[in-house]
């Protein structure tokens, strides 16, 4: 079992997703938008922090910058989810500190699959 911060502003989307991690026997805290999730994770530490890219307050990227300037939460595992699915986009993300990158759609199935080969 992994503990995982699941940051996604949309409210669906966020449900299904963390219903399909609970049921693979992961811990999940969610936050709606990137500064719940910046407060998390000062609180906590993950295994995982799984970031929409496209957030209010803090986008994905921002929140992102601000861990990686933490030195405590420096080394934490992001993975990033996107709509924006251009390589330019990607490389952003990997560039602002994400370690991998998921583009939107995918099926929980699919968000399973990937955290658990994160994970492993």
């Amino acid at each position: 079992m992994a503990r995982l911060l699941l940051a996604e502003d949309e409210e669906v989307l966020r449900m299904l997703v963390s219903d399909t991690l609970e049921d693979d026997g992961h811990e999940i805290d969610e936050a709606c938008d990137g500064e719940e999730a910046l407060n998390k994770i000062m609180a906590h530490d993950y295994d995982l922090i799984v970031l929409d890219y496209m957030m209010p307050v803090f986008t994905g990227l921002e929140v992102i910058v601000k861990v990686r300037a933490i030195p405590e939460k420096k080394h934490s595992m992001i993975l990033m989810l996107s709509a924006k699915s251009q390589v330019s986009d990607q490389r952003a993300a990997m560039d602002a500190g994400a370690d991998y990158f998921m583009a939107k759609p995918f099926s929980p199935i699919q968000l399973s699959e990937k955290i658990e080969e994160i994970l492993k």
